[in-house]
C-alpha cells in the first residue's frame, strides 16, 4: 500500500468502536423511505463533527457533506438512508423492534460512508481535491437520487468527476465484487386499475368480472418474458399486488395490480414495458370492461453501468487493500438502484455530462455464517444465505464495517489527487 493511502486507514482502528455504536444505533432506529427525519440527523452530525460544510434537506430528508483541500478532482460517496416495510427476524439483540428494518444493508452504507468521511478528513495531506459525502432518501422507492439531483445537489455541492457507491451483499465478509457490464437491471414499476361492472354472484353473466379480466392479464404477462424476450436476454416481470373485492359473493367494480419490469438493457426494458400496456389494454378489451385501463407508471430506474476505466482503478485499489483472492466478478443482477441517475442517466435532471460512477459490492457475511451454509460451491451458499430484502438478512457488523470503510476509503484515495 503506498505512503498516501496508507495514513488514513492507519487510524481506521481508532475509530472502530464508535463506528461500531453509530452502525447499532441506526440498525435498531430504521425509518421509511422519505421519513429519514432522524437517521439524517444522525448521519448530517458526523459529517459536521468531521469539519463537512454540511446541507440538510436536500430533495427531501437528503444530505451532504463537502470538505474541500486544495486543487484537485471532486469526488462524491454516496450512501443511502432508507429502510424497507419488513419486520426483522434476525433474532439479534440489536434488532429493529417495529414494521420496517433495515434488510437492505444501508446502515451499514452509511456507517462505512461516516468511517470513510472521518478518515479522510483526519489525514488531509494524504489528497488533494474535494470531497462530497452524500446520504440519500428514497431509494428503496426509487425516488431518492433524482429528488436530490432535482433540488440542486451539483449546484450546491459541485459538480463531481466521480461518483462512488458500495452495496452489501451476501457474500463473505472482506471481499468485494466488480462488474465491467450492467451491475444492477432497469425497473419500471406499474399501478393498474382493471374497471369491470360489479353484480351478484349468481348472476355473473349481467356483470364484467374485473377478477377474471385481471387473471388473464397476469396470465398473459407470464409469456412477455418467455416469447418476446430473446433467450440471452435478462428480463424480469412481476406481478406482486393482486387486490379485489372483499365479499365471496359479490363480484368487484375493479381490479387493483402492481407489477414491476426490470432488464440489464434499457432496449430490452422498453420492449417489456410496452408489452405491459399492451397486454393489459387487450386483456380488458377482450373482457369487454366498460372503462379503459388505468395504467400508471409509479416509477422507473435505468440500469446502473458503472464506468469500465473507473472500474478497473478502484478494482486495482481494493485488489491493493483486501488482496486480489478477495477481489471477485460480479454478473449483472435484476435487483434495481437509482444510482445511475447521479452520472449520464439522469441527465435531464441535473444536466451535468461525463460525470464518471464506480460502484461494487460488499460481502457482509461472516465466517461462521458462511462456513454453516450449506453448500460446497460458493454459489451453493450464496443461494442458502439470507439475501437482501429477507427479513433475517443482517451483516456482521465485526467484520463487514471494517471492511467498508476500507473498501470506500481506498476507492476515494484512488481518484482524489496525491498531495
Amino acid at each position: 500500500m503506498t505512503g498516501h493511502a496508507s495514513a488514513p486507514l492507519a487510524r481506521l482502528g481508532a475509530h472502530l468502536r464508535d463506528l461500531t455504536t453509530f452502525y447499532l444505533e441506526l440498525h435498531r432506529d430504521p425509518e421509511l423511505s422519505g421519513a429519514e427525519r432522524r437517521t439524517a440527523d444522525r448521519f448530517a452530525g458526523r459529517l459536521e463533527s468531521a469539519g463537512y460544510a454540511t446541507t440538510r434537506g436536500i430533495g427531501g430528508h437528503g444530505v451532504a457533506g463537502v470538505l474541500s483541500n486544495g486543487d484537485g478532482p471532486t469526488v462524491l460517496l454516496r450512501a443511502e438512508l432508507d429502510a424497507l416495510p419488513v419486520r426483522e427476524t434476525s433474532g439479534l439483540p440489536y434488532a429493529a423492534d417495529g414494521e420496517a428494518a433495515h434488510a437492505c444493508g444501508h446502515d451499514l452504507h452509511l456507517a462505512a460512508a461516516a468511517g470513510a468521511a472521518a478518515l479522510l478528513a483526519g489525514s488531509p495531506q494524504s489528497w488533494r481535491g474535494t470531497l462530497v459525502v452524500a446520504g440519500q432518501p428514497a431509494e428503496e422507492t426509487l425516488e431518492g437520487a433524482r429528488a436530490m439531483l432535482a433540488d440542486g445537489l451539483y449546484r450546491r455541492c459541485g459538480r463531481p468527476d466521480d461518483v462512488l457507491a458500495q452495496h452489501a451483499a451476501p457474500l463473505p465478509s472482506g471481499m468485494v465484487a466488480h462488474g465491467y457490464g450492467p451491475m444492477t437491471a432497469g425497473s419500471v414499476t406499474f399501478r393498474v386499475v382493471v374497471h369491470g361492472r360489479g353484480g351478484h354472484a349468481g348472476a355473473p353473466h349481467l356483470a364484467v368480472d374485473p377478477v377474471v379480466a385481471a387473471a388473464h392479464v397476469v396470465t398473459r404477462l407470464q409469456t412477455v418474458v418467455a416469447r418476446e424476450a430473446a433467450p440471452a436476454e435478462q428480463v424480469a416481470v412481476t406481478v406482486g399486488s393482486f387486490r379485489a373485492g372483499d365479499r365471496a359473493n359479490v363480484i368487484p367494480e375493479r381490479a387493483e395490480l402492481a407489477l414491476t419490469v426490470r432488464a440489464v438493457g434499457e432496449a430490452s426494458l422498453a420492449r417489456a414495458a410496452a408489452a405491459v400496456e399492451r397486454i393489459v389494454r387487450a386483456e380488458c378489451a377482450a373482457a369487454a370492461c366498460p372503462r379503459e385501463p388505468e395504467i400508471v407508471r409509479l416509477s422507473a430506474s435505468p440500469v446502473t453501468h458503472p464506468d469500465p476505466a473507473l472500474t478497473a482503478a478502484v478494482r486495482e485499489a481494493h485488489a491493493a487493500e483486501f488482496g486480489s483472492e478477495r477481489v471477485a466478478m460480479w454478473p449483472p443482477s435484476l435487483a434495481t438502484e437509482d444510482f445511475a441517475l447521479f452520472g449520464d442517466a439522469g441527465l435531464d435532471v441535473h444536466g451535468e455530462r461525463g460525470i464518471r460512477l464506480g460502484y461494487w459490492m460488499l460481502g457482509t457475511a461472516g465466517p461462521a455464517a458462511w462456513s454453516r451454509a450449506p453448500g460446497t460451491t460458493a454459489a451453493e451458499k450464496l443461494a442458502a444465505l439470507p439475501a437482501n430484502h429477507a427479513p433475517d438478512f443482517a451483516p456482521d457488523v465485526r467484520t463487514a464495517l471494517p471492511a467498508g470503510v476500507r473498501a470506500l476509503t481506498r476507492a476515494a484515495l484512488a481518484r482524489l489527487g496525491s498531495p
